[in-house]
């Protein structure tokens, strides 16, 4: 009834407007009747319809603001944790992997002068956000480093290539969803893998930029992946370790560069150069140097090709410190 009641009300003053249009048209800043006067049937129809936003596949709300917060502009689609085939269908294919990638950091975890400045790392990161906003199709992939619950380490990749989601989601733990949208301090990677080479110039590359690069800003929680940078996984990994150090310890974990050895039931921390990690490695949960110690148990910070199962193991019995060196002085 109180819709009914407002509709009269709405046709009413339309009409009596319309009238007074027609009376006064000498009046150039008066409305005409044509704009103004409105059907009975033609009234209500607009007062029954409602439009609803775009839903389906690749449309979130949540996740267009929450990427709108790091500076991500969904020109089209945003697909989330889209699984192996879902990636396939969308063109992501295995990239060749690469090596030696030079890794800028700043920030104060790592110690040291930076190799890359805060204005230096503003300026690319403005670049690679607004590159990302131009493509189509954006995709995101959440994961984590770690898995002990109260001292890991979210990750979000936003990326414009389903192939480099493809190649993050080997590195980073999966993830409960959501549970990037509602931790306190993640870790945002970005993804640019066609942004134009020029954009190394920014950090003063030049020409050693072509294949790709790789920079991070501790204090940012921030990490960029330009060209083909997305597949030189231990650069990216050695990038990831030093954002989640500071992330880790404030939980109450403690970041090693340790190994993981399991013998039996015995769960055992490895501390030993390369040469004496490759006379043990089937014995390894991970090769990769990277674990997180807590009141938990202890767990690796990325998957490996022996990842399977649960990734947080109890508390080591023994930590062994090895060396290649016969030559030992004493004093």
């Amino acid at each position: 009834m109180m819709r009914n009641l407002v509709l009269k009300r709405f046709l009413h003053s339309s009409t009596s407007l319309a009238r007074s249009s027609s009376s006064s048209t000498s009046n150039p800043f008066l409305p005409s009747s044509r704009c103004n006067a409105v059907s009975a049937p033609l009234a209500e129809e607009k007062a029954e319809t409602v439009v609803f936003p775009r839903v389906g596949p690749g449309f979130s709300h949540g996740l267009n603001w929450a990427l709108a917060r790091k500076g991500i502009i969904v020109k089209d689609k945003a697909f989330q944790n889209l699984n192996y085939s879902e990636l396939q269908k969308r063109g992501a294919t295995i990239a060749e992997s690469l090596s030696g990638l030079h890794v800028y950091v700043r920030g104060s975890f790592v110690g040291g002068s930076s190799e890359i400045s805060k204005a230096e790392f503003s300026k690319l990161l403005k670049q690679v956000t607004s590159h990302i906003s131009s493509i189509s199709d954006v995709f995101v992939h959440d994961g984590v480093i770690g898995s002990s619950p109260k001292c890991d380490a979210k990750v979000r990749v936003i990326s414009d290539s389903p192939a480099a989601v493809l190649s993050l989601s080997n590195v980073l733990w999966k993830t409960p969803t959501r549970a990037v949208s509602h931790d306190s301090c993640p870790l945002t990677v970005y993804v640019a893998t066609s942004i134009s080479a020029g954009v190394g110039d920014t950090i003063g590359l030049g020409s050693q930029g072509t294949r790709g690069f790789i920079a991070a800003d501790i204090e940012r929680s921030s990490l960029v992946l330009c060209g083909k940078a997305f597949s030189d996984t231990n650069g990216i990994k050695e990038a990831l370790a030093a954002l989640a150090g500071p992330v880790i310890s404030a939980r109450g974990g403690l970041p090693l560069s340790a190994r993981l050895l399991v013998s039996g039931d015995s769960v055992i921390l490895l501390f030993a150069s390369e040469k004496t990690i490759q006379s043990c490695k089937d014995s390894l949960v991970s090769a990769d140097a990277g674990v997180i110690l807590s009141s938990q148990g202890v767990a690796p910070f990325f998957q490996s090709g022996k990842s399977s199962g649960s990734n947080l193991f109890k508390l080591p019995a023994a930590v062994i410190l090895g060396s290649s060196d016969s030559a030992y002085v004493t004093r």
